[in-house]
């Protein structure tokens, strides 16, 4: 028995994208950071990608001096498992600074992760050898990321994992001379104990955090809110009493061997990453589940896949000097004399059924499997979204763009996450995306109110043939 799960692919509309500089127009929004917002830009003639991320200096006066140090450390680095810098460009006329970056079509590493479930084995394995396998290529360069978290790893459109964000990186070992280092930065749940306590050693704390976020790949969830004594679950760890709680209770004895000697408390016992490399875990072959049924562009049925009406081949992410020449040098960058473009302008309303593809026509266009099609209208589906909003006592506002959401996660944090309200063709798409917080708990909040409106989500059409 044979199955065919038509996908529904949706034509991108290029008449209706914002011209940016040169050839360059924008797509659309790609997400927010602490300083500003990362665009998707295409080139009209290669069809090139790459991503714009855009600060404006006016709103946010202490960023000029992280943004150029954050160029300078970026800009030596170049490896495959390390999204490309291509340059940057301060527009003085509007006092605002310019990232423009590799794109990384296969969207955050975080929405691989279900909540308490976690990934497929083989899937945690490959991640965390080509994460550690980037954070290697750092530390020889004497570099130390500082924020390791799912949010800050991002995949391309072959799957390979790529660490972003290098605004907490620092320089560490120059000339030979390593130094101590004191800023107590990073993410809490993943931030290794010795930074919050002392002067510390670069290497052993960004492979601490390399450890949780193993942990969060092959459990789907956080072992504690941060690693000092006064949190339960991290004494529990401490004091190895913790071996029949969650997430150790869903992890297998070779890899717990290995999380055992990531995590210990004791930076100068933390295994090196040459160590952790050739640990049985990382170099056992793991066989690949149901590797004869179709491959699907996404795990969720309910997500889109968008395409260009004519295939674009894609071999490299990488975008040829000449057309980054038009960014670095032009100076007719229109984006910042036009309104912000709403995301739902960038999709035509034509949508056209066909049968499951092993690849997507049109790979530039970021995959999320937070998205799916309901069968209200706009203004009803907003309304329920709001009544069940109301309910879970989030806040949220509407604008133009779509709903955007206020919250906290389970340790209290800020949670910030958007929904785009998008017609096409009679149907309503709504995408959610984080702007600002945990990527499990966007994750988890997003499971919550996908199963609270099931209800009115349109299902996908499913053809079954019998041979």
């Amino acid at each position: 028995m044979s199955r065919n799960l038509p996908d529904e692919q949706v034509i991108l509309d290029l008449s209706n994208c914002q011209d940016f500089a040169g050839s360059w127009m924008c797509l659309q929004t790609l997400g927010e950071g602490a300083y500003g917002e990362v665009k998707l830009l295409m080139h009209r003639h290669s069809k090139e990608t790459l991503a714009a991320k855009i600060i404006d200096l006016n709103k946010h006066k202490d960023a000029a001096h992280s943004v150029r140090r954050e160029v300078r450390i970026h800009s030596i680095l170049d490896h495959e498992n390390i999204i490309k810098l291509y340059g940057s460009r301060f527009i003085s006329d509007v006092n605002c600074e310019i990232i423009y970056l590799e794109f990384a079509a296969g969207g955050e590493l975080f929405n691989r992760i279900e909540p308490d479930i976690g990934m497929p084995i083989e899937e945690s394995q490959k991640y965390f050898h080509q994460l550690l396998t980037g954070l290697s290529y750092l530390h020889q360069r004497g570099i130390t990321h500082r924020d390791i978290k799912p949010e800050n790893l991002l995949l391309d459109i072959n799957g390979n994992l790529k660490i972003s964000d290098f605004g907490m990186a620092t320089i560490f070992r120059l000339r030979g001379k390593e130094r101590l280092l004191e800023k107590k930065c990073g993410t809490l749940p993943y931030i290794a104990p010795e930074v919050l306590q002392n002067p510390y050693n670069a290497a052993p704390a960004d492979i601490w955090s390399c450890g949780i976020v193993l942990v969060a790949m092959v459990a789907g969830e956080l072992p504690w809110d941060q690693p000092t004594m006064d949190c339960p679950e991290y004494e529990l760890w401490i004091n190895d009493q913790y071996l029949l709680i969650t997430p150790w209770s869903k992890i297998e004895n070779t890899l717990l061997s290995l999380v055992r000697k990531i995590l210990s408390a004791n930076p100068q016992k933390r295994l090196p990453t040459e160590l952790i490399l050739r640990h049985p875990w990382l170099t056992k072959k793991f066989v690949v589940k149901d590797s004869t049924l179709p491959q699907l562009q996404c795990v969720d049925d309910d997500c889109p896949v968008f395409a260009l009406s004519q295939p674009i081949p894609c071999n490299s992410a990488r975008v040829h000097p000449e057309n980054v020449a038009e960014l670095l040098k032009g100076n007719d960058h229109h984006y910042f004399s036009q309104p912000t473009q709403n995301d739902d302008l960038l999709i035509s309303s034509q949508i056209q059924l066909t049968q499951t593809h092993k690849k997507n026509d049109f790979p530039h266009l970021i995959k999320r499997m937070t998205r799916f099609f309901v069968n209200t209208n706009c203004e009803e589906t907003v309304q329920k979204l709001g009544l069940l909003l109301d309910a879970l006592l989030c806040t949220w506002t509407m604008d133009e763009a779509g709903v955007t959401i206020s919250t906290t996660d389970s340790r209290k944090a800020q949670l910030v996450f958007k929904a785009n309200v998008i017609e096409m063709n009679g149907k309503i798409l709504l995408d959610f995306r984080l702007s600002r917080g945990c990527g499990l708990e966007f994750k988890r909040r997003f499971l919550k109110i996908k199963n609270d409106l099931r209800e009115i989500i349109l299902k996908p059409t499913v053809e079954v043939k019998t041979n």
